[in-house]
């Protein structure tokens, strides 16, 4: 199994869930990434990954859904200046801990993992999406996970259609139709969540519900783009160890104590397993 880690997310939650007062060198806050580090070491020592590999969200200027539909997640607050820098520090975490990165300023988290996952189901490996976002659900087929580790419980494929009403191969179109306040898509008015998994239950289709509005099902917009060329295969997602003096420098620069060097140590003496998460 491969783990897929939408990292955005997590870095978000550490960053309005921790005090600010940690700092650099420098002065500047550093609280999001001491956070992720702790998620992700935390994860990485749960799981014990031979293959795992970190997707981060970058401007969203220039991603290709904002051309297709401008006020595509217009409504957001444009990302504090230390929360951007956090980020690059994240991506840095990431290499130094022997874990592959992947960020595009024109594709977003999800294009990114569903790429990889695709690219890993083709050898025969299942993959486990680590994510808070409900969107990766429709990435999803049989043998896979959903989970947001250290918070919810894990949803294996089938449990997704039991929990959302629909199968996750349909969650593109199910989401079409129920909009993202999140995202600022508008979704079609009076359709809710319970009608919209009604519809897909009746309809093979956005095709059949609007066939006067057949570019519905075409547009790219809510699903994932699974065919971006990465260049990754099994040797580059493959997990290495953490390069310790690396990591150590990295520390000391961000003036973080004992307790992550510690946790690095272990993960550089763990075996490399395949190995299925137990439940949360």
């Amino acid at each position: 199994m491969i783990f897929l880690v939408d990292a955005s997310c997590y870095v978000f939650r550490a960053y309005h869930s921790i005090l600010p007062d940690m700092r650099d060198r420098d002065g500047n806050p550093v609280h999001a990434v001491f956070g992720f580090a702790r998620f992700l070491g935390d994860l990485i020592e749960r799981v014990r990954p031979t293959y795992m590999a970190v997707a981060f969200d970058e401007r969203r200027a220039a991603c290709y859904r904002t051309r297709i539909y401008p006020a595509y997640k217009a409504n957001r607050e444009r990302a504090p200046l230390d929360l951007a820098s956090q980020m690059r520090c994240c991506r840095e975490l990431c290499r130094h801990l022997g874990v592959a990165v992947f960020v595009d300023p024109e594709y977003e988290a999800d294009d990114l993992i569903g790429t990889l996952a695709s690219v890993m189901r083709a050898q025969g490996v299942r993959a486990a999406f680590i994510s808070r976002d409900k969107d990766f659900a429709q990435l999803m087929r049989d043998g896979d996970l959903f989970w947001d580790f250290g918070a919810r419980g894990q949803f294996g494929y089938h449990d997704i259609e039991r929990h959302y009403g629909v199968a996750p191969e349909r969650f593109a179109d199910y989401l079409a139709l129920t909009g993202d306040q999140v995202d600022n898509i508008p979704g079609v008015p009076g359709i809710g969540h319970r009608t919209a998994a009604m519809l897909m239950k009746a309809f093979g289709s956005l095709d059949e519900l609007y066939a006067d509005l057949t570019r519905v099902a075409d547009l790219p917009l809510r699903g994932a783009a699974c065919d971006l060329s990465l260049g990754a295969g099994a040797s580059t997602l493959r997990r290495q160890l953490p390069n310790l003096p690396a990591l150590g420098e990295f520390y000391d620069r961000l003036g973080f104590g004992p307790f992550l060097r510690r946790q690095a140590e272990r993960l550089a003496q763990m075996p490399e397993v395949l190995a299925r998460p137990s439940a949360a």
